[in-house]
């Protein structure tokens, strides 16, 4: 799969790779690439690229190149014109993104690439029509995310979780020492930034969480 041809991969193909520890880059903090490939290199199978004050494109670019030849999972956050522009396999959109409740429409427009959707209630999360998977949270109190709202919490994301079909990644707050608890908890991921970005070794701390996602049974 490591030289596979990104357009050709089906919609089921790459859900298949929607699980473990799912690594979120921000632009500009530090730089994406370099924490992209840190947790490539450790085994991370999906990389998120949001950039809240404008693409880079050649970090976008980089990070389709680095994972392609991983065989790991691009998604671009809020934009699916760049989704397409730069091949990713998909887009996550937040409550506030152009097409969040147009989910059909957008599958028109995406076709076979995942469409990921922010949810943090079991109403939201009933509502997700044809998309692919949940970002459930915020799971714990983060600064990684402004507008993330008070923390849910192990119980909350079960009852989320609960109320859909769907593959769940749990997001928020999560570290190496409360990765154990969520991954417990039986979700299907659990979406990570500065527990990778922030660490004085960001392939060390990838390859940490990793191993603790899959040491819990």
């Amino acid at each position: 799969m490591a030289t596979h041809e990104t357009a050709r991969v089906t919609r089921a193909g790459r859900a298949a790779l929607l699980h473990g520890v799912y690594l979120i880059v921000n632009e500009g903090e530090p730089n994406p690439v370099a924490a992209a490939k840190a947790g490539l290199a450790a085994g991370i199978a999906i990389v998120q690229y949001r950039a809240k004050r404008g693409i880079d494109a050649t970090h976008l670019r980089a990070l389709r190149e680095e994972t392609r030849e991983r065989g790991a999972l691009l998604i671009v956050n809020d934009d699916c014109d760049a989704t397409i522009a730069f091949d990713a396999d998909g887009v996550h959109l937040g409550p506030d993104d152009a097409g969040f409740d147009r989910v059909a429409a957008v599958r028109t427009m995406l076709g076979d690439r995942l469409i990921g959707l922010s949810c943090g209630t079991q109403a939201e999360a009933r509502a997700a029509g044809d998309a692919d998977y949940l970002g459930v949270g915020a799971v714990y109190a983060t600064a990684s995310k402004d507008d993330a709202g008070a923390p849910i919490g192990i119980d909350g994301l079960l009852a989320v979780a609960r109320a859909t079909h769907l593959p769940v990644a749990a997001i928020g707050g999560i570290t190496y020492d409360t990765l154990a608890d969520v991954r417990a908890s039986g979700v299907a991921m659990a979406a990570v930034i500065s527990a990778v970005a922030n660490a004085h070794d960001p392939r060390e701390a990838a390859r940490a969480l990793v191993a603790r996602w899959n040491d819990v049974a």
